[in-house]
């Protein structure tokens, strides 16, 4: 007997319990059906599906990098001292963006390792779901290759250049997806929120970015980190000489962007990027796969090339370069003690 009177009967609980499963399909039909065509291909995933999957998780996680920017709810916080000292910041545009980028991947490729600067520790449900458009752009480039999905690391960085943000430089700003296959970086897309332009390459297939039509090796101008600009500059002047240009900017894919061509915007330009510091591998990762589609580099500082397996942290500096001789740089820098500028 159900209460004040009413008498449910066996046929209205049923109709009641279907509606509720409609309701519930409808909500995670998405979620499911990628699951389980995760499933069914468990062993392999095509590279030009991730591609299209990466520019569409860096794109939702700048939506939600531009909102709490414009709405000013950042509740940004310290999460403590980097290596060198510097305050290391976190807002809820990280952490949203995160969420977004982070569970897209996961739900349509849930047997692929996913590696984000931040964690979601708030246990709720994400039910971002891809569609699998590959959009025209990307389906001229050559033909698709299944890669094991053991092999595949994704790299995200949910809001590079976080301390910027909260500046309100958002010039700076990128959200970034890198794919890596057996630590060598592959796919690489750089988002820019707040103009909306992305940048993306898969190595041997195609980008939709180019490099400049010349360099400048003898007289470089050089990017560097913004926040550690005057430790870097006498490491650099001292291998190119005292009228190089240092070039302080934020964010690691912001650095990338400016040895290459984006049509996006009046760009800052240089000739090499070189970072002497700890940095993490999700900061450089998607710019070490443009570069390299493209012909270009990065390295450490001794020329070794960076492993985007295991280990989240690179102790080894980065130079990065494009269409110049990358081992004569190295050459000139490697002369420089680089212990004597971090």
């Amino acid at each position: 007997m159900a209460p004040m009177g009413i008498r449910l009967s066996p046929l209205g609980v049923a109709v009641f319990c279907l509606l509720g499963l409609g309701i519930l399909y409808h909500l995670y039909s998405g979620v499911i059906s990628n699951r389980i065509a995760a499933f069914r291909q468990r062993g392999t995933v095509d590279l030009r599906e991730l591609l299209a999957l990466s520019i569409e998780a860096a794109v939702r996680g700048g939506r939600e990098v531009k909102r709490v920017r414009e709405d000013n709810t950042l509740e940004e916080k310290s999460k403590g001292k980097t290596k060198e000292g510097a305050n290391e910041m976190l807002t809820s545009g990280d952490l949203l963006s995160h969420r977004k980028m982070y569970h897209l991947i996961k739900n349509t490729f849930p047997f692929l390792q996913v590696k984000s600067e931040e964690h979601d520790d708030t246990g709720e449900e994400e039910t971002a779901v891809w569609d699998h458009v590959i959009p025209a752009d990307i389906q001229l480039i050559s033909s698709s290759k299944e890669v094991p999905t053991e092999g595949v690391t994704v790299w995200i960085d949910p809001l590079d250049a976080t301390q910027e943000y909260t500046e309100n430089l958002c010039k700076y700003v990128t959200t970034m997806v890198c794919v890596a296959v057996n630590g060598v970086p592959v796919i690489g897309v750089i988002h820019k929120p707040f103009t909306g332009y992305t940048a993306w390459a898969m190595v041997g297939a195609g980008s939709n970015i180019r490099a400049r039509a010349s360099y400048n090796e003898k007289s470089p101008k050089v990017i560097v980190s913004r926040s550690h600009a005057g430790k870097v500059k006498g490491f650099i002047q001292s291998a190119f000489g005292n009228d190089t240009v240092i070039l302080p900017a934020g964010g690691a894919g912001y650095k990338v962007l400016a040895l290459l061509d984006p049509t996006d915007e009046k760009y800052e330009q240089a000739d090499m990027y070189v970072h002497i510091t700890y940095i993490k591998k999700w900061d450089i990762c998607a710019g070490d796969a443009i570069l390299k589609a493209l012909g270009g580099h990065m390295t450490t500082l001794k020329g070794e090339d960076i492993d985007y397996w295991g280990s989240e942290a690179n102790d080894g500096g980065v130079l990065a370069s494009i269409n110049v001789d990358h081992q004569a740089l190295l050459a000139k820098l490697s002369s420089q003690d680089t212990q004597k500028n971090t």
